[in-house]
């Protein structure tokens, strides 16, 4: 009877051993799909960022590359735990887990604070941002992402084309006589910022202010969804490390 027990024990933890195995490589290609989601955003995305007075959604993003890269890490260290049956790895996997699953619910908190914060902050910041520092020459940066986000979007200005009218740029002699910026136009020139005709430049209702609102609370949603959803699943794998963990203990060397 005894022997039988230990048999049945034995298997168990054998079947614990393969969950968790299987549990580790998941979480591995999770963790790389998450850095991926992390680093597109801030690598492709980045000129919008840089209209953003708040640093919230950049940092969302950033907490899931960190946060992806150390699965990635912790996934091997799962493997090595499991394989070895060492209860020390799986304490350590088992903290790791932990931590890594308080990144991403973080993560998903942020961008859910953000996704309700952002049509204020845009609507208070993006025109000004628009019109003070466009062309200017020590925010080079702003003028590419106001070019990209006008092409991109085909919108024309923060509300309307009008609000052109308050740019410094456009009130300067550098504007050459310009209306608007020529990436307001469907077919950008040089000069074609001169006529602000609907048939030359974007005249769309709500401006680039609901053009780009809509497109990053469409990406808060992805990176809020991503980092809560990850971490939901590693509930299972802290599961399976204390059950392993357990029946470990339970057994004799």
């Amino acid at each position: 009877m005894g022997a039988y027990e230990e048999k049945k024990a034995t298997c168990g933890t054998i079947c614990l051993k393969y969950l968790l195995f299987t549990f580790n490589f998941l979480f591995w290609l999770a963790g790389g799909f998450v850095m991926a989601v992390g680093v597109w955003t801030l690598v492709e995305k980045s000129d919008y960022i840089s209209l953003l007075s708040s640093k919230t959604y950049a940092a969302s993003a950033y907490i899931l590359v960190l946060a992806g890269a150390s699965v990635m890490v912790t996934g091997v260290l799962g493997c090595c735990g499991t394989f070895k049956e060492q209860r020390r790895l799986l304490r350590v996997y088992f903290v790791l887990l932990l931590c890594i699953f308080l990144l991403e619910i973080l993560a998903g908190v942020l961008a859910y604070i953000y996704y309700q914060q952002l049509n204020e902050e845009l609507k208070q910041n993006l025109r000004e941002t628009m019109t003070q520092k466009y062309r200017q020459s020590t925010h080079e940066h702003i003028t590419k992402a106001v070019d990209k986000l006008q092409q991109e979007f085909k919108c024309c200005g923060s509300n309307r084309s009008s609000d052109w009218s308050e740019s410094v740029w456009i009130r300067s002699r550098d504007a050459d006589g310009r209306v608007v910026p020529d990436s307001c136009c469907k077919t950008p020139t040089e000069l074609c910022g001169r006529r602000d005709h609907p048939s030359n430049i974007y005249k769309v209702e709500g401006g680039c202010i609901t053009k780009l609102g809509n497109f990053i609370l469409d990406h808060l949603k992805i990176i809020g969804a991503v980092g809560v959803g990850i971490a939901c699943v590693q509930i299972i794998g802290m599961v399976f490390t204390c059950c392993l963990y357990r029946s470990l203990k339970a057994e004799p060397y």
